[in-house]
């Protein structure tokens, strides 16, 4: 039989696109259920009118997480609390896409929105392994020649691979270690001012964390960091 530990690791998985951070632990997840082969999960969010376009990609995400994992017949994710949630629910259980749910009012451009924050996101965790090195005592010119075989075997860098997989640039072991968000290489000379723009980036997306996690406490009475965690 499914467990719910089984559930939440699969949805450990999946992310809010804009933050690259689980669901779980966010706090987004608010419910399991588990009836023989059926998955029911409940999503929340920090306000009643976070974005539709993440909104659907992070219900539509958990359903095919739920499918995927063995064992699983049938899923069901619930959005609770949200403007939109009538129509992101219904769209994702008919499996009919975010144009169906907002006829006439999208472009189709979902795929283009997540890989812009992929691509933040892929240029925040290689600022961390990057500088996690240097600490370590590199040198700009060892990392501009680093290839992926030589990164420490780290959650942040299997992230890194994650990421550069998801956007199609090379990530194979011979590849650079760090690279554009084009996939080009970086240079050594090029290093200290990516760096500054990569802390930045980093601030950006940890500040963004911390005022969902604030908005997700105050609006749902959460106590404490534990009460994030799906009841």
């Amino acid at each position: 039989m499914i467990t719910r530990d089984e559930v939440l690791d699969a949805l450990a998985g999946v992310r809010d696109p804009e933050l690259d951070e689980s669901l779980p632990a966010l706090g987004f997840v608010s419910s399991v259920e588990i009836v023989d082969d059926r998955v029911a999960v409940g999503l929340r969010l920090p306000t009643y009118f976070c974005a539709a376009n993440f909104a659907y990609l992070m219900v539509d995400d958990t359903r095919r997480a739920l499918l995927a994992l063995g064992g699983v017949r049938e899923a069901c994710v619930t959005l609770d609390d949200h403007f939109a949630a009538e129509e992101i629910n219904g769209a994702v259980e008919a499996a009919s896409g975010f144009d169906a749910a907002f006829p006439g009012e999208t472009d189709g451009s979902l795929g283009e929105l997540r890989g812009i924050f992929s691509r933040k996101a892929l240029v925040a965790r290689q600022g961390r392994v990057c500088e996690a090195l240097l600490r370590g005592g590199a040198s700009y010119a060892a990392l501009a020649q680093m290839r992926v075989e030589q990164l420490p075997a780290t959650a942040e860098t299997a992230r890194v691979l994650a990421l550069r997989g998801e956007l199609g640039l090379p990530c194979a072991p011979g590849d650079a270690a760090f690279v554009r968000p084009n996939g080009a290489p970086l240079a050594a000379e090029e290093l200290p001012r990516w760096l500054r723009v990569a802390r930045l980036v980093r601030l950006s997306l940890e500040g963004n964390g911390g005022i969902c996690r604030g908005l997700l406490k105050t609006r749902y009475g959460l106590a404490d960091p534990e009460e994030m965690e799906a009841a």
